[in-house]
């Protein structure tokens, strides 16, 4: 796994990793195609807790541009700024592939350069404009293939979901919660803010978030978790809720911390969408979406299999979520054990489709 400029010895593949979650979620498909011969080459946004986490895993990065904050407009330019940072580099290594979950600047660059683009994705609402469109495109089997941004004959599915890639592999860290001062006396519940400065955003989530974090704060035999999703947020959080950080039963970890091992400590988790919700899930842990934008296929399909329950309004917070212990003792879920080989055969598919075309 190099940041480099490979040989030319095998095909390379170049992994742009854009958020957090896609650091764990690649890290065992960059290391099965290391595996297989094939060289990749690995670069990183500064955003979010991207770079920390990937260092933390020993993944061999180049960071390359950051996060421009929620305004469209900065975003905008932080995007194609990024995407132009990207071109030398993938003019140095010249890569058979391009693959990334959502990095639009990743799809823009390759696409300037005619670099064949795989984009792994999980929510059908994601949009990507005419010059960010991907060659190809993998998506869950809940996801119906029409709702993709691919041609049917340009998509491919995998069974279970994405968390399914690199879940199978996690193993608890008991030190986890003495480091949060987790002692198992209280009910544990960990909260993640909604995605306030994401484009599918709805200000009826931080409704909800608000009513979730006073109600939990009112009860005596919890401890809150919270995890903001940047600096920025804690910031934000911290001036304008200055009460709940002074609460002895509010915990916020100082740095980035393993979103499994949390999960799988705590009783219960409530989310503003995105992957800790498909994590907690993935590991049989009771969880809670106040999450209102679009609701997504996999979200549907979790919420059906009873894995997943949706919050819709305030008076759900008292009615459905159950603040109950969790049997710790139980086995770990086996989850969907195919995600990973099957995602891995279609990009070998598709490598051989492209160097042979």
């Amino acid at each position: 796994m190099s940041a480099g400029a490979p040989s030319s010895a095998a095909p390379i593949v170049w992994v742009d990793l854009d958020n957090t979650p896609h650091v764990p979620f690649f890290r065992p498909i960059i290391r099965e195609l290391t595996q297989r011969g094939y060289q990749v080459v690995c670069t990183a946004r500064k955003a979010f807790q991207v770079c920390e986490l990937a260092a933390r895993y020993g993944l061999q990065v180049r960071t390359i541009g950051r996060h421009y904050g929620r305004h469209r407009l900065a975003k905008a330019f932080g995007l194609v700024y990024r995407a132009a940072q990207l071109i030398p580099v993938a003019v140095r290594c010249r890569p058979a592939l391009a693959v990334s979950h959502g990095s639009r600047a990743q799809i823009l660059a390759a696409n300037c350069l005619r670099i064949p683009t795989v984009l792994l994705e999980d929510y059908e609402f994601a949009q990507y404009p005419p010059l960010m469109r991907p060659r190809w495109e993998l998506i869950p089997e809940a996801v119906p293939v029409d709702r993709a941004c691919c041609p049917a004959n340009r998509v491919r599915q995998y069974p279970g979901l994405k968390e399914d890639v690199y879940v199978p592999e996690f193993q608890p860290d008991p030190t986890l919660g003495q480091q949060l001062g987790l002692n198992g006396s209280h009910i544990t519940v960990t909260v993640r803010p909604p995605a306030t400065e994401a484009h599918y955003h709805n200000p009826k989530s931080e409704v909800l978030f608000e009513h979730l974090m006073q109600f939990l704060l009112r009860q005596p035999a919890l401890k809150v978790v919270l995890l903001p999703r940047n600096n920025r947020q804690a910031a934000y959080l911290r001036s304008s809720h200055p009460d709940w950080f002074a609460h002895h039963h509010l915990v916020v970890p100082p740095n980035a911390v393993d979103g499994l091992n949390l999960i799988w400590l705590s009783d219960l988790v409530v989310s503003g969408g995105g992957t800790m919700n498909r994590e907690a899930a993935a590991l049989g842990v009771p969880v809670y979406s106040i999450f209102r934008g679009p609701i997504g296929a996999v979200d549907r399909h979790l919420e059906r299999q009873g894995r997943l329950v949706l919050i819709e309004q305030t008076a759900d917070v008292e009615t459905k979520i159950q603040l109950t212990r969790r049997d710790r003792t139980a086995p770990l879920p086996t989850g969907s054990r195919q995600a990973l080989p099957t995602i891995l055969k279609h990009l070998e598919e598709i490598l051989h489709l492209e160097c042979t075309a």
